[in-house]
């Protein structure tokens, strides 16, 4: 198996990056796939961005320099990736942080091989059904205290590090703690979603980030000192430096006085697990996801049902293609929805969820002609309470990505979330940590496999995605934030590619449609007036969204061109993010 570090090795001393060829091989030559050379390309609002020995792309401008820096210096992919999200902690505090969960895909340029990294938090020792039902809770608390399970994301950065780190990680963690404490420039995207979504936010939270009832003026500095503490502690001590001592025990102090469920004991416990990636064929590439507890395996469902239809054939954005996808989506949701959970407690059919011939059979069952209201999961009955297909499990987009591609062909696809806007509300004020509401996302429903209990991962979803040829070379990395939103806008993406012939840029791009519960989807304002009127035809609730809003995701993706040796970021104008490469 040729690797493009393999490949770089025997062409450094020209300074370009020359790897293997990439075309399909002979098992992939049934698919379909578009001719790049003869697509038509619109116009982008970011241009292609492609260098030759590495690329970033983040949800932020300062994120991605801090990792294109790290990679200039020598550093790794998980080096750039680690800088980075240190860096997305402090400027988009309202959407990832210390407080929150992370999930991450590895990709060894050198052995080809594949890793998966579940970062998400387990709920607190006191979180039983019980407790809530006690407290007069039909349902887990969406913020607040009882919101929160223990934050996963600095455990996770620790581990990346520890496995796959070159560099110091004070070192990678420095532009976090210089932006905290010296301040960075609130943008005016950023002042904008402090006013959307800051009304939940506790005292704290509101003096930090709507002082006086606003957010802080645009081109202002933004500080947060007490973070940037909290971030050298991480930096010099790593999970000892949040999970033991001083931080740990105001943040369980916090919580408890609070009457949350999570105590300094369950800190002290957390760990972050190693698992092996769910991978599927779709197209020209095998899609590497996380297991359960996200809904990695939605991602490959989808994409199992979609091969078996002529999506090329009915045309890009066309009704008959967009009708189609959305009912899709129903069908491996309703699957999702009733299984996504924490393995290490729920017996999850995962094989059969994902069995070619089911998929073929579950891509026949929906209407061409009308929308469905609700779908029934096709393995095992609904248990009590469980939701219909279409029901939104995290309808929120409150989310980062970013990716990075290295000079010796390691990559990493890594996304870290607070759940909602400022997650629980919750900002405490010593260690300047937003907490996470995660934990909302279980159910108290006993006989679901998603029911709360002490030590119990929630439902995520939080999908990254690592591609690689069939042969195994890499082939891109793509993730985005908008909770179920996902799932759909990343088949949506990887469709405009391979099928539609667009560049990365473009791919990201194109307009795009979200499906929510029931019959309810929205649609970007650049669908055809005469698409969106033959969906509403066939019973879909339409919904026009107008501009480049953070309804439909923040979409980032670096592709590798084994033919050529050079790498293509692409980041998406809906959000912050930005690509970079040299």
């Amino acid at each position: 198996m040729r690797t493009l570090q393999r490949a770089l090795a025997a062409s450094l001393a020209g300074g370009a990056l020359v790897a293997a060829g990439c075309a399909p091989p002979s098992d992939a030559s049934d698919v379909d796939v578009a001719d790049p050379e003869t697509a038509e390309f619109p116009a982008t609002n970011h241009p292609d961005v492609r260098g030759t020995m590495g690329a970033v792309s983040a949800g932020h401008p300062l994120a991605a320099a801090a990792g294109l820096d790290v990679l200039r210096r020598g550093g790794n992919a998980t080096d750039a990736a680690l800088a980075m999200a240190g860096v997305l902690a402090v400027v988009r505090p309202h959407m990832n942080g210390v407080g929150g969960d992370a999930f991450s895909l590895f990709y060894d340029g050198e052995s080809g091989a594949v890793h998966a990294l579940n970062g998400s938090g387990r709920a607190g020792s006191k979180a039983t059904p019980g407790f809530f039902l006690d407290q007069g809770h039909d349902a887990v608390p969406e913020t607040g205290p009882l919101s929160v399970s223990v934050p996963g994301a600095v455990a996770a950065w620790v581990d990346a590090h520890s496995r796959f780190g070159t560099l110091d990680l004070a070192e990678l963690l420095a532009p976090a703690v210089r932006y905290a404490d010296d301040g960075f420039p609130v943008s005016t995207r950023l002042a904008s979603d402090f006013e959307a979504q800051g009304s939940a936010l506790n005292e704290h939270g509101k003096a930090l980030y709507l002082p006086g009832g606003n957010a802080p003026p645009v081109g202002s500095r933004l500080r947060n000192p007490a973070l940037a503490a909290t971030l050298r502690a991480i930096g010099q001590r790593g999970k000892a430096g949040f999970y033991e001592g001083e931080t740990a025990q105001r943040l369980a102090a916090f919580l408890d006085s609070a009457g949350g469920a999570v105590t300094a004991e369950d800190f002290l416990a957390h760990e972050s697990t190693w698992v092996e990636p769910l991978s599927g064929d779709y197209l020209d590439a095998r899609l590497h996801v996380l297991p359960p507890n996200t809904q990695g395996i939605a991602q490959l469902a989808l994409g199992g049902m979609a091969a078996h239809l002529p999506l090329k054939e009915m045309g890009h954005n066309a009704a008959e293609y967009l009708h189609t996808l959305i009912e899709l989506k129903k069908l491996a949701f309703a699957d999702r929805d009733q299984w996504a959970a924490d393995p290490e407690f729920a017996e999850i059919p995962v094989a059969e969820l994902l069995d070619p011939d089911y998929l073929a059979s579950r891509a026949t069952l929906f209407d061409p002609a009308a929308a469905a209201e609700g779908v029934e999961p096709g393995i095992g009955p609904r248990a009590d309470g469980a939701r219909a297909s279409g029901e939104a499990l995290d309808d929120s987009g409150d989310t980062v990505y970013l990716t990075a591609v290295d000079q010796w062909g390691n990559a990493v696809s890594w996304i870290q979330s607070l759940f909602h806007g400022f997650g629980s509300g919750l900002l405490e004020p010593v260690t300047g940590v937003v907490l996470h509401n995660r934990g909302s996302l279980h159910t108290l429903d006993e006989g679901h496999p998603n029911v709360v209990a002490p030590g119990k991962r929630p439902y995520h979803t939080l999908t990254p995605v690592l591609a690689t040829t069939h042969d195994g070379a890499l082939a891109f990395t793509l993730g985005t934030p908008g909770g179920d939103s996902q799932v759909q806008s990343l088949i949506q993406i990887m469709n405009n590619r391979s099928l539609f012939g667009m560049t990365p840029q473009a791919a990201i791009e194109a307009p795009r449609f979200r499906s929510y519960g029931s019959l309810a989807v929205d649609f970007e304002d650049r669908v055809p007036s005469d698409v969106l009127a033959a969906l509403a035809a066939l019973g879909h609730e339409v919904r026009v969204v107008h501009g480049w809003t953070a309804t439909f995701g923040g979409a980032q993706m670096i592709v590798v061109d084994h033919e050529n040796g050079t790498l293509t970021a692409a980041a998406d104008p809906r959000r912050e993010a930005y690509a970079m490469a040299y």
